[in-house]
């Protein structure tokens, strides 16, 4: 993997990032005005948050603390997809836009284990050194 200076230079960050930023629109065209506080609010709160961790557990410096910082951004980004579930069972939004977002669901988990993946190999090649 190259060496990256800035999280915002990751390709994880920026496949969620792009996730992020759809959900949001999502959210601000499908979502009716009576779900602004409920499960908009939620929907854009957890989709934040898959990015956000993933920024500061690349400030942590420490392989560790990196980890459980993706982890946490993997279960943000499982709770956004569950209130995208709940957003179609509740008919703001199509199958369509759900099974688009589920396939992009599923290009931010990949990164994010790989990414997982890659910290894990290289925390254990710093313990053998």
């Amino acid at each position: 993997m190259a060496t990256y200076n800035h999280f915002y230079e990751l390709p994880v960050y920026r496949v969620c990032r792009a996730f992020r930023k759809k959900i949001s629109s999502i959210a601000k065209k499908f979502f009716p005005k009576s779900e602004e506080f409920h499960l908009k609010s939620q929907v854009l709160d957890s989709s934040r948050s898959i990015t956000a961790n993933i920024a500061e557990g690349f400030g942590r410096f420490h392989h560790q603390e990196n980890i459980q910082f993706c982890r946490n951004s993997r279960g943000s980004l499982d709770e956004t997809l569950d209130h995208i579930i709940t957003a179609y069972d509740d008919k703001y939004i199509t199958k369509e836009i759900l099974t688009e977002v589920n396939k992009d669901y599923k290009d931010c988990l990949k990164e994010l284990n790989s990414y997982i993946k890659y910290l894990k190999t290289a925390k254990n090649k710093s313990r053998n050194n």
